[in-house]
């Protein structure tokens, strides 16, 4: 039985993980970016979004792949979960990227509501479930913000969708 204080703490975590409330959910953020400004570079910024968000997906991945009983080998060094590539192929390689990275909060949201946030994960016993998803959440929201002051930069914010702060 789940008491009132573990569902409060289940709605923030899919609150943090989608980025309701403290800022603009993610898939408002991403949705409506195309390729070509996804690989724009400014200067002064080592990466674009494109990259950004392939090095979201890369730890991403990695943490899910933690919390489905796996023990993914880290990488030697951090550059290992940045690719070289500056931009997709093209429009439709974009959105792949995109979905794909959807998916994966998808999936941690299902994580999130169906299993027990207290139990240690099977590969890494001093770390609960709650704590890799609150990796997730806290390392995609501190990259959104990236993001977001990137598409500033370029004039592309704030998205169909609306922005907050504007």
């Amino acid at each position: 039985m789940m008491t009132q204080s573990n569902e409060a703490f289940v709605r923030a975590l899919l609150k943090s993980l989608k980025g309701e409330r403290g800022h603009i959910p993610i898939a408002n953020a991403l949705s409506d970016i195309g390729w070509e400004l996804a690989g724009k570079h400014i200067e002064g910024i080592p990466y674009s979004i494109y990259q950004l968000l392939k090095h979201m997906i890369y730890w991403q991945d990695f943490l899910l792949l933690g919390l489905q009983g796996e023990q993914p080998k880290l990488p030697t060094h951090v550059k290992e979960s940045w690719p070289d590539e500056s931009n997709a192929e093209n429009q439709e390689e974009w959105q792949k990227v995109i979905e794909h990275f959807l998916q994966g909060l998808e999936q941690a949201c299902t994580i999130t509501q169906t299993m027990k946030l207290d139990e240690p994960l099977e590969k890494y016993p001093d770390v609960t479930r709650a704590e890799h998803l609150r990796n997730i959440a806290s390392h995609n929201s501190y990259h959104l913000g990236e993001i977001v002051v990137m598409r500033r930069l370029l004039g592309s914010w704030p998205p169909p969708s609306g922005g907050y702060p504007a």
